[in-house]
């Protein structure tokens, strides 16, 4: 695909455009060297990658066949009408169990997430695909790699799709990144009628994340790769991973609630 075929966003040109050509990915493979290869990156991109992809690459998939469950696992499963094995994986790769019915919801990593982000569609049957171990870090390795292959000066996020409180659908997240400002704080500046914002604070990462995500498409779409350029403005040398947009457990009141909702069930 040219630049010119990719999506534009107003005034500010932005323009963001499928990498073609990524073959299926296994195990050890080389993200960068084969996205560096198939694109001709500019100081200021940003590379977002699927989770999926990373994740194979990793080895993070694993054979249910494998897998033992609890009895607490049965009988999440005989609620959620999921396979055993499943569940147990989602509680393998979970550290707090928000919500067990009609579905799991999950803390990881201080991602909270449905299933632990495990995906059992895009792999082989009986097999599931975890997400990436560190995505942080992940992403870091990338973005290292193909500075030294290019060159150039580029950010890198770890995209997954993630349902949202009190919305439906699910959007683009940034489950890791690099070499990015991921929060761009509003606070303090004027708004049109000159009086200072207090509270806003833009997740730039996400918004990148989620227009990737339009272009990657879902199901057997075969993009996981799209780079955005325009945006060098948020490339840095030394930028923050995602879990800076991770709202601190003291700080957020809905984990709370879910908390207190699921002891007032208990008893």
């Amino acid at each position: 695909m040219r630049w010119s075929d990719g999506a534009s966003i107003g005034g500010r040109g932005i323009v963001a455009v499928p990498i073609e050509g990524v073959p299926p990915i296994k195990k050890g493979d080389d993200l960068a060297n084969i996205a560096s290869s198939l694109f001709g990156f500019e100081d200021g991109d940003v590379l977002a990658i699927a989770s999926t992809v990373v994740s194979k690459s990793e080895g993070r998939v694993l054979e249910l066949s494998s897998i033992v469950p609890t009895e607490r696992a049965r009988r999440i499963a005989e609620r959620c009408k999921k396979p055993p094995a499943f569940v147990q994986a989602v509680l393998d790769e979970s550290e707090e169990v928000l919500v067990e019915h009609p579905f799991l919801l999950v803390v990881r990593k201080g991602h909270v997430c449905v299933n632990a982000g495990i995906d059992a569609s895009n792999v082989e049957e009986g097999k599931v695909l975890l997400l990436p171990d560190e995505p942080d870090k992940s992403a870091e390795r990338i973005r290292q790699a193909i500075e030294r292959l290019t060159g150039r000066r580029v950010g890198v996020i770890i995209t997954d799709t993630s349902g949202r409180p009190f919305r439906v659908g699910q959007c683009g997240v940034a489950l890791g990144c690099a070499g990015l400002v991921p929060i761009k704080s509003w606070i303090g500046v004027p708004d049109m009628h000159g009086r200072p914002l207090e509270i806003t604070e833009e997740a730039i990462a996400d918004e990148l994340a989620a227009l990737a995500n339009v272009l990657m498409g879902e199901a057997n779409g075969m993009t996981p790769m799209v780079v955005i350029r325009g945006m060098s403005d948020v490339v840095v040398d030394e930028g923050m991973g995602a879990s800076t947009l991770l709202r601190r457990n003291e700080e957020d009141v809905v984990r709370a609630a879910l908390r207190l909702w699921r002891a007032s069930r208990a008893h």
